[in-house]
């Protein structure tokens, strides 16, 4: 069966059994450029939101302190530490505030690519932990969700856009990674993408 330049097949050995999957690259090409301005948006608006919630006259109105010291569940296996990170509020604040900031406008521009979604990977891991309600035999129980939440889901979802290089769909890592710094330093690469 001939397939379309813009179609691949894999094949793959499931119980025995050849079997196939056709895809579009144009089509997955289009959904990651989707998933990236969506991860994008998310990041972008929870730090704007973050960095003007006491307005123009007071832009890093924004702390975590209360929810780290109030939020996280006395079962929480890791409380102790958020509690630690509460006590460094002036550099946890505007890490969290402009790291995401940094991280949407990475996401969105598709630079650094890899490497912002890895760093918004584990804010999220950081959000999902604080979420857990209880320790390993309670089976880490959410209040919104058993096991699974929003802050999971986006973790996996940028690790699977860091994962097939995202950034290089009509994003700025396409043309860094053929400049010749980057063709010099093959260990920008892991970064790009």
């Amino acid at each position: 069966m001939a397939t379309r330049p813009s179609e691949r097949t894999l094949r793959s050995e499931l119980l025995g059994r050849d079997v196939e999957f056709n895809y579009s690259e144009t089509w997955l090409a289009y959904s990651m450029l989707g998933l990236r301005v969506v991860m994008a948006w998310v990041f972008l608006q929870a730090g704007l939101e973050k960095l003007f919630e006491g307005g123009l006259a007071d832009p890093l109105a924004w702390s975590s302190v209360g929810f780290l010291q109030n939020g996280i569940a006395d079962a929480n296996p890791l409380q102790g530490v958020f509690l630690f990170f509460a006590d460094f509020a002036v550099i946890v604040d505007p890490m969290v505030v402009f790291g995401q900031i940094l991280i949407g406008l990475a996401l969105l521009f598709g630079v650094f690519f890899r490497f912002a979604a890895l760093m918004g990977a584990i804010m999220m891991s950081l959000f999902w932990t604080a979420a857990w309600q209880g320790g390993l035999l309670a089976g880490f129980p959410m209040s919104h969700g058993y096991f699974i939440d929003s802050s999971f889901v986006y973790m996996l979802l940028l690790f699977g856009l860091g994962a097939w290089g995202a950034g290089r769909i009509v994003g700025v890592d396409r043309a860094l990674e053929s400049s010749d710094l980057v063709r010099s330093t093959p260990w920008l690469r892991y970064l790009l993408g």
